[in-house]
């Protein structure tokens, strides 16, 4: 009888934890998974310029494109009018798009240099620094002025 009950409390509480989540398929889930993505990309690269991950050339250009192609996605999941949806994204997304979407072309344009850094060879990870650098900084100012953390 207490397997029985402890098996309908578990149950009750997975029940509640699954309650409250973000809709994987909508534009607020779309996003946060991207950016997940990129975050995760953004923090290898710089681990293995860091000393924290070996440097591996080859695998560091090839993290370079993987980080360009996705910093061209996570804006289409911006729609024009601010969801109801629980975001970090501040209102100024949506009241000052033109600044908004200046910004993600800046880090588009990032990840696009990144990516030519990358392809120089020999692979040294002193060269690639100023370029993932450039990368951080976009980042960091795009959360500073439109991220509610």
């Amino acid at each position: 009888m207490t397997l029985k009950r402890l098996s309908v409390v578990l149950l009750a509480c997975l029940t509640l934890c699954a309650c409250g989540g973000v809709d994987p398929n909508s534009p607020l889930g779309q996003r946060k998974a991207i950016f997940k993505q990129m975050l995760k990309t953004g923090e290898d690269l710089g681990g293995m310029l860091r000393g924290r991950i070996a440097f591996d050339g080859p695998k560091f250009a090839d993290g370079a494109v993987k980080l360009d192609a996705l910093s061209h996605e996570p804006w289409k999941h911006f729609p024009q009018v601010r969801e109801e949806d629980h975001t970090s994204a501040k209102n100024d997304v949506w009241e000052k798009q033109a600044r908004f979407e200046q910004m993600a072309r800046s880090l588009e344009a990032a990840t696009g240099e990144l990516v030519i850094a990358s392809q120089v060879q020999p692979y040294k990870a002193s060269n690639l620094g100023p370029a993932v650098q450039k990368v951080e900084d976009a980042c960091s100012a795009c959360h500073k002025e439109f991220r509610d953390h």
